[in-house]
C-alpha cells in the first residue's frame, strides 16, 4: 500500500495527520520523505509543517530506526547515579553514537526520559524492557543474554 493511501485513510479524522503517521510507523518503522510529502498534501498543509509533525514527537522518526531500540534514561536521578558511563559502555558495544542505528539495522541507540526505575538507577531499557541499577560493565552481558545473538564487544 502505498503512503498516499494509507494517508488518505485519515484524511477527514481531527488529527488525523498525527493517526497516519502511527499507521505509517507500524507499517514501514520511520516516516520517509515520501510519506510526510503526501500528508502534507493529504492534510493541505507545507511539507514543512507535516514534516515538524514527524519530528516533534518522540514516538515518529524519519529515518529508519533498528529492530531493537534501545534507550537510556537521562533524568536526574539517572544522570547523577552515572547514566553517562551507561551511554559510553552501550556506545562501545554497540559501535554507535546516541541517535545512530548500527549497520545492519539491528539497534538504534537513544536517550529518553523517565522510565520509572527511580528506585536503582541508571537505566537503560532494550525494546522497553528496562535494565535498572547495573554497572556500566555488565552492558555487554545483558545484550548477548537479551538478545541471545552474541551483539556484545567479542560478537560485534
Amino acid at each position: 500500500m502505498e503512503s498516499s493511501d494509507i494517508v488518505a485513510r485519515y484524511s477527514s479524522m481531527p488529527g488525523g495527520i498525527i493517526e497516519a503517521y502511527h499507521d505509517l510507523v507500524d507499517r514501514e518503522g520511520f516516516l520517509s520523505q515520501e510519506a510526510i510529502i503526501a500528508a502534507a498534501r493529504c492534510f493541505g498543509v507545507s511539507v514543512a509543517e507535516a514534516y515538524g509533525v514527524a519530528t516533534f514527537y518522540s514516538m515518529f522518526s524519519v529515518k529508519p530506526k533498528g529492530k531493537h531500540i534501545v534507550r537510556v534514561c537521562r533524568s536526574a536521578p539517572c544522570h547523577t547515579a552515572g547514566s553517562a558511563t551507561m551511554v559510553d559502555a552501550l556506545q562501545e558495544q554497540l559501535g554507535i553514537k546516541i541517535g545512530e542505528t548500527t549497520p545492519d539495522q539491528r539497534f538504534t541507540l537513544e536517550l529518553t526520559e523517565c522510565v520509572g526505575q527511580c528506585q536503582a538507577t541508571p537505566v537503560f531499557t532494550i525494546d522497553g524492557e528496562p535494565y535498572p541499577g547495573l554497572a556500566p560493565s555488565a552492558v555487554g552481558a545483558v545484550l548477548d543474554s537479551r538478545l541471545h545473538d552474541g551483539y556484545g564487544k567479542e560478537g560485534h
